[in-house]
């Protein structure tokens, strides 16, 4: 079945984050679309500059991991508690092309914080350099090596979560998919924090939410062409939604945002899921948008979204 735990009805932007997007269109900064790719990736880090790191963690360690066509690194966040923890492989956002262990720090540590899991953010390549399938390889290599060395981590390889905001929300969704086709690693959740499932520009939310909402249609399509040439699109490793077979899959969390592109193809993959027989729980998030959620200790409306998604989570740990 599919639980709904929260539903679209305040149809107004929660008032901090209206406040943070006054904040950032009168900056006037130009769209990253616009950008060299090596400008998007310094403007996209150093809008991140001054944010509070979010809550503290027993340890914090980074360390590498074989990709699938060398190492790469990783960030493990450990909590304070005795272990060994139950293991959240993370993947971070920014459209495969932005973003590293930093952009996404102060959320990985809530998660952890809030979870008392192990989260292991785990780096990918990224386009336009290596373009698509190379994160989904590397995400999914990065998956094996944990399971494989779980315990020497201080983790459970039977409590093993695949996890990702946006773009890495959707890498995890596919990863979900490679291991059940695979026949391993075992999962026992997918958590999905406002995933790319798709890439069809034409759904309601992104026409109704394409511009001024935080993630513009723009940027998006940016992007896709980074990442991938439009005869792979419709490949279930870029679009997980378009998959012909959910069955079988890891119990899923699935949050969507009101005031985001991102909505209908992520609660079209919660509904899938759910369709398939797959246990989902759908976290409606109201009067945000797509980067509220993600903004620990900046956006205090998304705490209590953060909290129904790390219950959640402890709810597939049995915890």
């Amino acid at each position: 079945m599919c639980g709904r735990a929260t539903m679209f009805a305040v149809q107004q932007l929660q008032p901090d984050v209206q406040m943070l997007l006054d904040q950032v269109a009168g900056l006037n900064a130009p769209p990253l679309e616009s950008l060299s790719v090596d400008q998007a990736r310094a403007a996209f880090l150093a809008a991140g500059d001054g944010r509070p790191t979010g809550p503290e963690v027993g340890e914090v360690i980074d360390g590498q991991f074989p990709g699938a066509t060398g190492a790469l690194n990783y960030r493990l966040y450990r909590p304070a508690t005795p272990g060994p923890h139950p293991v959240i492989v993370y993947y971070h956002a920014g459209g495969w092309v932005l973003g590293d262990f930093d952009s996404d720090d102060p959320l990985c540590r809530d998660l952890c914080a809030r979870t008392g899991a192990i989260v292991l953010s785990l780096g990918y390549r990224h386009a336009p350099e290596h373009r698509f399938p190379s994160a989904t390889d590397d995400a999914f290599a990065g998956l094996q090596w944990v399971a494989e060395n779980a315990a020497d981590l201080g983790g459970r390889a039977d409590q093993l979560i695949v996890a990702g905001w946006s773009a890495g929300g959707g890498i995890a969704a596919v990863v979900a998919q490679l291991a059940r086709n695979a026949g391993g690693p075992q999962l026992v959740g997918q958590a999905l924090l406002t995933p790319v499932t798709d890439n069809d520009i034409s759904r309601p939310s992104y026409v109704e939410y394409g511009e001024g909402y935080g993630l513009d249609t723009t940027l998006m399509t940016w992007c896709f062409d980074q990442y991938v040439d439009p005869a792979d699109r419709t490949d279930p490793r870029v679009a997980p939604l378009r998959a012909e077979d959910l069955s079988g899959l890891a119990p899923a969390v699935v949050v969507t945002a009101e005031f985001d592109v991102t909505r209908d193809e992520g609660a079209a993959y919660a509904d899938g899921l759910a369709a398939a027989g797959v246990p989902t729980t759908h976290i409606r998030a109201e009067g945000h948008n797509h980067l509220s959620l993600s903004l620990v200790d900046i956006v205090a409306s998304g705490a209590p979204v953060r909290d129904q998604f790390a219950a959640a989570i402890r709810g597939l740990l049995g915890s």
